[in-house]
C-alpha cells in the first residue's frame, strides 16, 4: 500500500494547478485513508502534541474548537506539508509576478520556514478543527505574521453524510467592484482541498487584478465534524 507522501506525489498537480489558476481552489482524490482519518482524530482528546486550544465562541468565530499542533509535527502532517509546497509554490510565484509583487517563494518547505523564522514566526499552524451539530465557523484568513503562503489545505477526517450532516466547506471572493462570488465544497473523507489564503490574481480586461477571499464552514446541521487546516506558514 502506498504511504501518504506517494499518494500526493501521485496527484495529477498540473490539473490541480490550473484548477486553483482558474478557480481559486482545488479538490483532490482520497489522499488519507479512513485509518490515517481516524488516528487524526484520535489525536484530538490528548493535551500532548498541542500548543493552544482555542474555543470559537469565546473570539467570536464561530461554534466550535479547534487545536494548534505543535513541534514536532506528527508525521503524515509533516509529509503533507513537505510533499505539496514544492507543487503549490510555482502557482504563488506565478500570482505575485501577474500582481506585480517582488515576492517570490522557494523550491521547498524547509527554505520557506528559514524565511519565517527570520520574521520571527516560529509557531506551528497546522491545527485539528472539531465541530458538533450546530457549530460553524466565520469567513476568515489564516494570517499570522508579516509572512504568508497564499494558498493552504484542509483535509476532511469526517464522512460527510454519515458522520455529519451540513458543514459544508465555503470560499467568498470579494471582488472589486462587484458582488461577492460564494464557492460551496462537499468532499468524502480522505480528501483535500486547496485553496486560496487571502488573494488570488484573476486575468480581467485590462490585466490581472487581485481578488480577495475568505473560508469558513456552514451549520452542522448534526453529528460530528473533524478536518485538519494545513497553513504553511508559521506564526509569530
Amino acid at each position: 500500500m502506498q504511504n501518504v507522501m506517494q499518494r500526493l506525489q501521485g496527484l495529477d498537480w498540473p490539473g490541480l494547478r490550473v484548477s486553483i489558476q482558474e478557480k481559486g481552489y482545488a479538490l483532490t482524490p482520497e489522499v488519507l485513508t479512513a485509518k490515517q482519518c481516524r488516528g487524526l482524530v484520535e489525536l484530538y482528546g490528548r493535551d500532548q502534541g498541542f500548543r493552544s486550544h482555542i474555543v470559537m465562541q469565546r473570539y467570536r468565530f464561530g461554534r466550535g474548537e479547534y487545536k494548534y499542533f505543535d513541534y514536532p509535527l506528527p508525521p503524515v502532517v509533516q509529509e503533507i506539508r513537505e510533499t505539496c509546497f514544492p507543487h503549490l509554490a510555482p502557482v504563488a510565484n506565478r500570482w505575485n509576478e501577474q500582481l506585480g509583487a517582488e515576492e517570490r517563494f522557494p523550491e521547498t518547505h524547509e527554505a520557506f520556514l528559514k524565511s519565517c523564522r527570520k520574521q520571527g514566526q516560529t509557531r506551528a499552524t497546522p491545527l485539528l478543527l472539531h465541530y458538533e451539530a450546530g457549530g460553524f465557523n466565520c469567513l476568515h484568513q489564516d494570517i499570522y505574521g508579516e509572512l504568508a503562503f497564499p494558498l493552504q489545505m484542509t483535509c476532511f477526517l469526517s464522512q460527510a453524510g454519515e458522520d455529519y450532516e451540513g458543514g459544508e466547506f465555503v470560499l467568498l471572493e470579494q471582488q472589486p467592484r462587484a458582488q461577492s462570488k460564494a464557492e460551496v465544497i462537499v468532499a468524502r473523507q480522505g480528501q483535500m482541498v486547496i485553496f486560496t489564503t487571502r488573494y488570488r490574481a484573476v486575468k480581467g480586461k485590462h490585466g490581472f487584478y487581485r481578488v480577495n477571499v475568505r473560508h469558513g464552514v456552514s451549520l452542522v446541521r448534526s453529528g460530528t465534524r473533524y478536518t485538519l487546516g494545513v497553513i504553511f506558514h508559521d506564526a509569530k
